[in-house]
Order: C-alpha cells, then sequence, then structure tokens
C-alpha cells in the first residue's frame, strides 16, 4: 500500500485558505484556545477525586504556615501550584468543578500557544488543525480534567517556545525589544520549573530550535545569548532544583513499577489506546515522508514546513522522552508518563502536518473524523464516574456514608494499600460526609505535622477508643486482598462487633459493624 502524498502546494491551500480567509492570527488562536478549554472542561466534575488531587487539595487547603512547613519535607516540587490552588480555593471552593477548572483553563491557553507556535512554520489552517488535535488527545483530555500541574506546565512550555521563537526572530528588532524578550524567556523559563521540575527538558528541545533558526541569522550570536538567558533561569530556579534532589526520595515509587517499554510508552503516553496510537503515528510517520522527501530546489509549500521546522517539533516530541526512558533504565527511575505530557503540543502541530501531507480534503477529512470517533472511547472513560486512577471512587464512596451513618458512629479506614489509594483520603476530599464521625485510628491530623498525611496508628492500639461506639464503619481497598479485612472485622469482633452489611462500591469495601 502507497500514501498519496500532495504534490501540488496550489491544490493543498485553495480550500482551507478560503475557510480561514478573514480570521486573523490572534481570532484563530483564541477560538481554538476556546474549544480546547470546553473539550477539556465538559464533565471534568463527573469523575470522583484521587490520590494526587486528594494531595493538591489537601495541601492547599492547609494554612500558610502549616504549606510552607510541609513543603519543608515534601512536595517542593509543587510548591508554587499549592500556592495558586491555596487562593483558588480560597475564591471558588474545593469541588471537582472548582480545582480542575484551572487546568481546562491552562488546555485551552496552551492550544492557543499551539496555534500561534504553529503558524510561524505552517499554513494558519494547518496551525488551527494542530491545536485542535492537541486538544483532542487523550493525554490531553485527561489533564485538562485533573487538580494538579501538569496542563499549566504544559501551557507554560508552549510559550516559553513562542517566546524563544520571537526572540530569536528579533535580530531587526531595537536593542529595548530584544532585550526584553530574552529577558521574559528567563523569567519564564524559571516560573515553568517552579511549576513543574521537568520543564528543564524542554531546554535540549530549544538548542535544536536555536540551531534550525539561526541558520538565517548570526548563529553565534544567538547561541551565545540563548545560553545567558537559559543560565539566568536556570539559576533562578536553582532553589527548587535544590528542594527537589534533597526530595528525591519522593518519586522513589517509580523504581517499584515495571518499567516502561518504549512500545508501551508509544501508545500510553500521549494517546492511550492502540487506535489512536495508530491513526497518530500514521499522520506523524506521512509527516516526516511528506517533509523529508522533498528534493531540494523545489517549489517549498506554503502549507508545510520545512525540514527544519518539522525537526524542531520532533526534537520535541523525542528528546524528552528519550531522557526519561534512557535514564531510567541507565541510571535512575525517573520516567513517569504524566511527565512527558508537555510534549503533547508538537504532537498535535507533526499530526496536522500529516493530515495537511495527504493528497485531497476528502482523505484529510476522513483522516480526523477517525481521528475523533477513536478519541471518544478514551475520552467518555475519563468522564465517567470511575475515571480517574483506575476506578477512584471516593465521592461514591462518602456518599453511601453521609446516607447511611449518624452521628456519633466510628469510622476506620484500610492502611495497608499505597498512600494516594487510602480510603481515608475520601474524608479529606468530601469532608461532609464524615462530620460527626469518629475516626478511631487517628492520633495526628495532617495540618498538624510536616507531611501530607494524617498519622494514624494500628486499630489493635486504639481499642479503647472504640469502648464507647455502637456501631463502626470499615472503609477497605478491595485491591488490597482479604488479610486486611479479615484483621480488622476479627479485631472489631473480639470488641463485640459483628457484620451487619457490606457494600462494593468500585473498588472501595463498605463494611457496617455493629454491636
Amino acid at each position: 500500500m502507497t500514501i498519496d502524498l500532495a504534490p501540488n502546494p496550489a491544490a493543498l491551500r485553495t480550500v482551507p485558505r478560503r475557510l480561514f480567509a478573514g480570521i486573523t492570527a490572534g481570532w484563530s488562536a483564541v477560538f481554538v484556545g476556546i474549544a480546547a478549554f470546553l473539550v477539556s472542561f465538559a464533565w471534568s466534575w463527573q469523575p470522583s477525586y484521587w490520590g494526587d488531587e486528594a494531595a493538591s487539595i489537601m495541601s492547599a487547603e492547609r494554612s500558610l504556615p502549616s504549606l510552607f512547613r510541609m513543603l519543608d519535607n515534601v512536595d517542593a516540587v509543587h510548591g508554587l501550584y499549592y500556592l495558586f490552588l491555596h487562593g483558588w480555593i480560597d475564591v471558588f471552593g474545593a469541588s471537582e468543578i472548582s480545582t480542575r477548572a484551572p487546568s481546562a483553563i491552562a488546555i485551552g491557553i496552551a492550544a492557543a500557544g499551539t496555534v500561534v507556535l504553529a503558524r510561524t512554520f505552517v499554513a494558519p489552517w494547518v496551525a488551527v488543525i494542530g491545536g485542535l488535535l492537541f486538544a483532542i488527545l487523550p493525554r490531553v483530555t485527561y489533564m485538562g480534567a485533573e487538580a494538579r500541574s501538569t496542563a499549566m506546565a504544559t501551557a507554560i512550555a508552549v510559550w516559553l517556545t513562542v517566546m524563544l521563537v520571537r526572540a530569536v526572530h528579533s535580530r531587526t528588532a531595537g536593542r529595548r525589544r530584544q532585550v526584553a524578550l530574552w529577558l521574559g524567556y528567563a523569567v519564564l523559563l524559571a516560573i515553568g520549573i517552579y511549576v513543574f521540575l521537568y520543564l528543564a527538558l524542554l531546554l535540549p528541545v530549544h538548542a535544536v530550535a536555536v540551531l534550525v533558526l539561526s541558520r538565517r541569522h548570526p548563529f553565534w550570536r544567538t547561541a551565545v545569548i540563548w545560553l545567558a538567558a537559559s543560565m539566568l533561569g536556570l539559576v533562578l530556579a536553582v532553589p527548587i532544583f535544590l528542594a527537589g534532589v534533597a526530595q528525591r526520595e519522593q518519586i522513589a515509587f517509580i523504581g517499584r513499577r515495571p518499567q516502561v517499554t518504549v512500545s508501551e510508552a508509544a501508545v500510553l503516553q500521549w494517546f492511550d489506546t492502540v487506535p489512536v496510537a495508530i491513526l497518530a503515528w500514521a499522520l506523524i510517520l506521512v509527516a516526516v515522508i511528506a517533509v523529508f522527501s522533498r528534493r531540494s530546489g523545489t517549489h517549498r509549500s506554503a502549507v508545510l514546513p520545512d525540514r527544519g521546522g518539522l525537526t524542531i517539533f520532533l526534537a520535541w516530541m523525542v528528546i524528552p522522552s528519550a531522557i526519561l526512558l534512557v535514564g531510567t533504565h541507565v541510571v535512575t527511575p525517573m520516567y513517569s508518563l504524566r511527565y512527558l505530557s508537555l510534549c503533547a503540543p508538537a504532537v498535535g502541530v507533526v499530526m496536522a502536518v500529516g493530515v495537511a501531507a495527504l493528497a485531497n480534503h476528502w482523505m484529510r477529512a476522513a483522516i480526523i473524523i477517525a481521528l475523533i470517533a477513536v478519541t471518544v472511547p478514551p475520552y467518555a472513560v475519563q468522564r465517567g464516574d470511575f475515571g480517574k486512577n483506575d476506578g477512584s471512587d471516593w465521592r461514591q464512596a462518602a456518599n453511601i456514608i453521609a446516607s447511611r451513618a449518624t452521628p456519633g458512629d466510628g469510622v476506620v479506614f484500610d492502611q495497608s494499600v499505597r498512600p494516594s489509594r487510602i480510603p481515608r483520603l475520601a474524608m479529606h476530599v468530601y469532608p461532609d460526609a464524615f462530620v460527626g464521625l469518629k475516626d478511631v485510628t487517628l492520633t495526628r491530623s495532617y495540618a498538624d505535622t510536616g507531611w501530607l498525611w494524617d498519622e494514624v496508628a494500628p486499630l489493635t492500639d486504639v481499642l479503647p477508643t472504640v469502648s464507647g461506639l455502637n456501631r463502626i464503619w470499615l472503609l477497605q481497598y478491595s485491591g488490597s486482598g482479604d488479610s486486611q479485612r479479615e484483621t480488622d472485622v476479627h479485631t472489631l469482633s473480639l470488641q463485640g462487633f459483628h457484620v451487619a452489611e457490606t457494600t462494593l462500591v468500585n473498588r472501595t469495601l463498605i463494611i457496617e459493624m455493629t454491636r
């Protein structure tokens, strides 16, 4: 089978150019940004919170002294986001729709920036398609509906790259404008690293961009200025680098997971499902063939990027991923699917180049419709009640407690699973459901510690606490096996309790025990 690539640039431009006639660069970016925001925002309130979001909300709801005390021990790399969310929650509350909205807004800003950036290299209509394809990638729609900093980091990554391109092209601008652009680049780089430490992975990509974009400018002068601006940004970010090194054990959990293979990363990193991955990689391959197979001296299409332009986006896709994959296998565990979310804008643009390279409008329309069709199933899963972390169900469990428990009852949480899946977190992200209940094993609230989570004691160490209780609710993680559940049930049975009712929500088992 052969792929029919567009041989005639004029034919490529005709209809799309008419469709986008009269739409300025700014307005096209705004329209795409609004569309991307709506895609990410829609039904973002539906899934229950999960462990990482609980860390965000619980940290943000602390008093500022308590928050800074915690950041001195853990999660310093998320400190700027927690400070932002602290103020946001004070104004808008801590519901799912409120705390996830900033991520949807960030995706809209990132999509608009993707259009602005892509227009430097491709035709306006291709840039718009790139922004829209970015917006529907499963990795993007997931992080756009999550109370974490990843979406904000992605938006910063896009606009940092826009600023780099503008700065490199500012050779003919006034000296004051050049200085402002490069200083802005340095400051935004530092802010981005404070928001998400791994944003520093963009620097090798920007080195490639400087090399490519400086071909028609004094290369060494541009390279030296970029290095100086990058060094300034890194110097400004030194405190967060030092904090990240001091708290490096925080990502030790990566080493306890099975190492991700290249083939797994090719599917899961941005595309989530095999059908999406197949179509996406096919378009990426078409883009590479179309751009790099053109002979030198042929007419340069105003639609497709030149080889250097596509190289920048390919580098953005490949270099950060390669660094983390190789580093994980050779140095220390450092790879996580979420860390490469900031490469998704480049994926959208390269896929759009692949769409533009197809032979006719019918083929382009068909592939876009197919892409939308295959992204709908993962999108629907993401927006389901149990769409987070393979089935988090804390809101549903909290609703059951709220409807059945009465003030004065006790509650005991399974502590045998990893912190991000402990059912206890349901009490902190849905506190209204647990008002009036006795937290049997709590010894010290998280807000009074310098760490993320509550301090608790084993049930067997706090048995005097249950002596005045007539009903206790056990919330167990169903994936932890029977041993913990049987141990807690047996312990309470010896105190005169028996199992009255057992309810499995999704992965949380609620056991009602009465005297």
